[in-house]
């Protein structure tokens, strides 16, 4: 084993409480990471942080708004003197806001947009600076969206924020690569989690449709015939944190079982 390899490696993942951010927390504790868990609540942060613990890694629980940038640069500097050098940040926390185009409000405008794009850019600039800092480069990996790479009726704000998301990881890959920083983002179809579940029950009542159909609907479309699952997710962001993606920047990739396709 290389000295390198056998540094303290630290990756914080914020929003890691549940679904995708939960299992993207695991994977990396099985990578052999110390995993920093982030979520807006304490109780469900230090659940997972514990659990990580319990196994057999190392990890802790930095609990709080990552839509705050003060909060954003003390998490990231928290994980630190906690674990150790960071080496990768998953900027995974977001929101979904379910509503026909027409009835959009300012307040919901601003609700998505500051946690979906305000608080991945936050983390970003939080952990670019400890990693140019620290000067041995590092990965940061965004959560967008198959619905950044496309618009999708009914998810209008959450789609701008995921296309914002996207231009986010570009001008970020580009800004970081001489730190030897890589940034990518990955793009989530239908996975099965409890967004998935609010998703399939809003979009159902707003069309006057049984609750699963629309998942069932969606599922119909996936060429790979099935729903995803975090592990899926997890498994790509795992690639990404990993040396295999080394000379990967400014990407993101679509893990949706080919519907962007259909």
């Amino acid at each position: 084993m290389s000295e390198a390899s056998e540094r303290p490696r630290t990756a914080v993942v914020t929003g890691a409480a549940t679904g995708i951010g939960r299992a993207i927390a695991f994977q990396l504790h099985h990578d052999g990471y110390a995993v920093a868990i982030n979520d807006i609540g304490r109780e469900g942060a230090e659940k997972v942080a514990a659990e990580i613990v319990a196994a057999g890694g190392r990890a802790c629980a930095v609990p709080g708004d990552v839509s705050d940038p003060a909060f954003a640069d003390q998490m990231i500097a928290d994980a630190v003197e906690a674990l150790g050098p960071l080496a990768v940040l998953v900027a995974n926390a977001g929101i979904n806001i379910i509503k026909p185009f027409l009835e959009f409000e300012e307040k919901d405008l601003e609700r998505i947009f500051r946690i979906n794009v305000f608080g991945v850019f936050y983390c970003v600039q939080a952990a670019a600076r400890v990693m140019i800092a620290q000067g041995q480069g590092g990965k940061i990996i965004n959560a967008a969206s198959a619905g950044g790479k496309r618009g999708y009726e009914l998810l209008g704000a959450y789609s701008a924020t995921k296309f914002a998301t996207v231009s986010i990881t570009q001008t970020a890959a580009l800004e970081f690569a001489k730190h030897g920083i890589t940034v990518n983002s990955y793009c989530p179809g239908a996975i099965d989690t409890g967004m998935w579940e609010m998703i399939d029950e809003t979009i159902g009542g707003i069309n006057n449709v049984a609750r699963g159909e629309t998942l069932k609907a969606r599922v119909a479309k996936i060429p790979l015939g099935r729903v995803g699952y975090p592990s899926d997710v997890a498994r790509l962001v795992s690639f990404l944190a990993s040396e295999k993606a080394d000379y990967m920047t400014g990407q993101s990739l679509v893990v949706d079982g080919g519907v962007i396709l259909s």
